[in-house]
């Protein structure tokens, strides 16, 4: 895994990543069920989504709105495996780890933090 402070310089280079925004929708959605309930939501997300060690539709599992974790998967990195294995060095093929878990939901959270809800 990847040191978050230089995870985050990296990401701010890439004008892919640089590019995701929480639409109005989706901060207000934020506000409204609060930030712990956000990171309960993300959790399941990755537990479900992104956990396996072969993800079903890996590559396209993450949507690209409608859900303030949705639009940060993108920003950070952690939307399939093989930006995970690129941007944190997590290896695909692997089941992830409860360790590895809670670090895309610290990346998340650290992304939702910055969007200044």
């Amino acid at each position: 895994m990847r040191d978050i402070n230089e995870l985050f310089t990296a990401l701010g280079r890439s004008k892919f990543r640089r590019r995701f925004r929480l639409s109005a929708k989706e901060a207000d959605y934020l506000k409204e069920n609060t930030l712990p309930v956000i990171l309960d939501h993300t959790r399941n997300f990755v537990i479900s989504r992104l956990s396996p060690a072969l993800p079903h539709n890996d590559g396209r599992q993450t949507p690209m709105k409608n859900h303030p974790v949705f639009i940060a998967q993108h920003a950070t990195g952690t939307c399939c495996r093989k930006c995970l294995e690129k941007w944190h060095n997590i290896r695909q093929g692997q089941q992830l780890t409860a360790e590895q878990v809670e670090y895309v939901v610290c990346v998340i959270e650290r992304w939702l933090k910055m969007q200044n809800i």
